[in-house]
């Protein structure tokens, strides 16, 4: 079939050649409202993530800011006199960096018998004997229940 039949043939007084580019005309035209009118809901949506983007932002910048005050240190040291009754260490309980071995050193030998002695004559309680605990089973079979399989 040569090329001139769609320049020649006619169908009810149309070309084939117009009906054929009639119909890529109508076929583009509903192509360019259609991606258009996505498009016009894509930039919608654009909008609104844009507009949810700026709201998180500013409540960033709210807790931010709450996060600031609620560390301030002035307000903690206010919290931790007033609930715990915590204050500042007086310069005279500060000890120098030499001095922290001197301390480990004391904090490891047992306290004089002889002080336990001084509290009992000035009328003092006794320091209360510490609660023993409790053996631990070391071998396998003290910590199975009686009568459980081996």
């Amino acid at each position: 079939m040569p090329l001139a039949f769609l320049f020649e043939k006619r169908i009810r007084g149309f070309r084939v050649i117009e009906i054929a580019a009639f119909l890529c005309l109508t076929a583009l035209v509903l192509v360019v409202y259609f991606s258009k009118a996505h498009a016009g809901h894509e930039t919608a949506e654009i909008g609104d993530v844009d507009q949810q983007i700026a709201e998180t932002q500013h409540r960033v910048r709210l807790l931010d800011a709450e996060l600031a005050h609620l560390e301030a240190p002035a307000r903690i040291e206010q919290l931790s006199q007033q609930y715990l009754g915590l204050a500042p260490i007086p310069a005279k309980h500060e000890t120098p960096d030499t001095g922290l071995m001197e301390i480990a050193r004391q904090a490891a030998e047992p306290p004089p018998k002889d002080s336990a002695k001084s509290k009992a004559a000035t009328g003092a309680a006794p320091p209360a004997k510490a609660p023993t605990a409790a053996p631990i089973a070391t071998a396998k079979t003290d910590a199975k229940p009686a009568g459980a399989p081996l």
